[in-house]
């Protein structure tokens, strides 16, 4: 069993230790971190690395730090989800493996979410059945302060993963070099059904 926090299309990162566990423990009970994975992932296009961020209600300003993750509120009122499906085709389109993948990925951009939890939910569940692997995942019901397989760390952005990781082919690195770490989505769609062998 392994501990992690849900977080949007994850990084490469956290998906290499995904893999490497049965179950995966999704922790919900942390409190909302700024700069988190949690509503945030990198992808590359033509101009580089872009961050796509899901906006969240801030009901105090100043306080997203001490609300519980769990109850981060998806601000709907932007079209984020139109943003993110368009930039995922301009960035991919011509990737080998976008068009296999692409069928699997639009409910989550056309589904309205409430909660943050949710979309995060749904995005693993996307790419477990995109990587054909079957771990099972269950949800904490109270904060875990120490755990054997503590990923959680894998949530922030600051901390850079222990672990270097190979080269692929990336769609741009030709302009602007390779890119590490990137969102799975990134591997997914130049790797394909070998995606699962990187990792």
């Amino acid at each position: 069993m392994s501990l992690f926090i849900p977080t949007y299309f994850s990084p490469i990162s956290q998906y290499s230790e995904i893999v490497r566990t049965n179950e995966v423990i999704f922790e919900m009970e942390d409190n909302f971190q700024k700069q988190s994975y949690r509503n945030r992932c990198y992808i590359y296009n033509s101009n580089g690395k872009q961050l796509l961020n899901i906006p969240v209600k801030d009901s105090k300003k100043g306080h997203l730090n001490r609300k519980k993750t769990k109850d981060m509120l998806v601000e709907n009122n932007v079209s984020w989800q139109d943003h993110h499906l368009k930039s995922l085709q301009n960035a991919y389109r011509n990737s080998p493996f976008y068009e296999f993948y692409e069928d699997d990925l639009l409910p989550i951009f056309t589904k309205k979410y409430t909660f943050l939890q949710d979309v995060n939910i749904d995005t693993y569940l996307c790419i477990t059945d995109a990587l054909q692997i079957n771990q099972t995942y269950t949800k904490t019901k109270e904060y875990i302060v120490d755990s054997d397989d503590d990923f959680r760390d894998l949530a922030s952005v600051k901390n850079r993963p222990k672990k270097n990781f190979e080269r692929y082919i990336q769609m741009f690195d030709d302009k602007h070099g390779f890119f590490p770490n990137l969102s799975i989505l990134d591997l997914l769609f130049m790797e394909g059904p070998n995606a699962i062998s990187y990792l």
